[in-house]
């Protein structure tokens, strides 16, 4: 029986997952002041999240966990590149930058991938993505205010939430590959477990934690509301991954990859509003032009891709997941 779509329930679906990604944002800012070195933080997530996937995907459906040998190559490198890494430059972007300005750096990966499409895949791509670019680095001057003594913003945190861009880009295109022949759901799933692994064996050699400050008690912006580390990092790990994830891909039962994907584009403005009133992170004139300059190249690049070829994803932070080829996660 066909399944029936119900396009206000992607919708809703779609903004409910932005802005839990956005809320995620300022929670990780605070657990990274809080002492939570981004190695770290990145470990946990992805090692919450991949229990999470893990054991929901084996009480619904066991049977799309099965994964022979030959896929785990690229499951390791997908799960590496895609996830362990995008996350940790993304944490790494926000302690440096306003939450909602490294969104809009890494936002611009889609960009990319559709320059990588015309120009290495040679693949047909309508013209307009030469707007897109020019819209997307025009609009990232503003968001730098690079008048201002050669940048307003910290180098690092710019470096890291490019270098992000390029990591989610590099996922996506992974994604096209790997959802075409596996479940998306158990796709999803692996990758988590791949960067999870990664982290279990790299952050104990590159960054000394002392678990114990997981118990401390941080305030939260909240009026006098303190909560212990550990209450953040499962938000991050459940609220911030496992649940709008899932969200997401519910989502592409009811609309169109890039209807879905450019809906996801509100991320940025839900967490620059969420940083502002719980962060007090005010972003100038210029960052909230050049912002809304960004997120129109960002749009046109959705729809480069001719119809002939994969829709190329809507970017989100922190490792969508790859829903459908082409699609990311909203």
């Amino acid at each position: 029986m066909p399944h029936t779509r119900r396009p206000a329930v992607g919708y809703t679906t779609t903004v409910a997952a932005a802005g839990l990604f956005a809320v995620n944002g300022t929670v990780s800012t605070l657990a990274l002041q809080a002492g939570v070195p981004p190695t770290w933080l990145t470990a946990m997530r992805c090692g919450g999240a991949a229990v999470g996937l893990l054991a929901a995907l084996a009480l619904v459906s066991p049977h799309r966990l099965r994964l022979s040998w030959r896929e785990v190559p690229f499951l390791a490198a997908f799960g590496v590149v895609g996830v362990a890494l995008t996350q940790f430059l993304y944490f790494v972007a926000i302690g440096r930058l306003p939450v909602g300005i490294a969104l809009v750096f890494e936002m611009t990966a889609p960009v990319g991938i559709a320059l990588w499409v015309r120009l290495v895949r040679r693949e047909p791509v309508r013209p307009r993505i030469w707007l897109a670019l020019t819209l997307s680095l025009s609009g990232l001057v503003l968001v730098a205010q690079v008048w201002r003594g050669g940048g307003s913003l910290d180098l690092l945190g710019v470096g890291a939430a490019l270098a992000a861009a390029v990591c989610l880009a590099t996922y996506y295109l992974m994604g096209e590959r790997g959802a075409a022949t596996r479940d998306p759901v158990a796709l999803t799933t692996w990758t988590f477990v791949a960067a999870a692994l990664f982290w279990a064996v790299v952050a104990p050699f590159t960054a000394p934690f002392d678990a114990g400050v997981l118990g401390e008690r941080v305030p939260v912006s909240l009026g006098a509301v303190q909560l212990p580390l550990w209450v953040l990092v499962t938000w991050i790990a459940v609220l911030g991954a496992v649940v709008p994830f899932w969200l997401s891909i519910a989502a592409l039962r009811h609309l169109p990859p890039t209807t879905a994907g450019l809906v996801a584009t509100v991320e940025p403005v839900f967490a620059s509003v969420v940083a502002w009133a719980w962060l007090g992170q005010v972003l100038s004139g210029w960052q909230v032009a050049g912002g809304l300059v960004v997120l129109a190249g960002i749009a046109l690049a959705q729809t480069a891709r001719t119809a002939a070829a994969r829709p190329a994803p809507a970017p989100l932070p922190e490792a969508p997941a790859p829903l459908a080829p082409g699609r990311s996660a909203a």
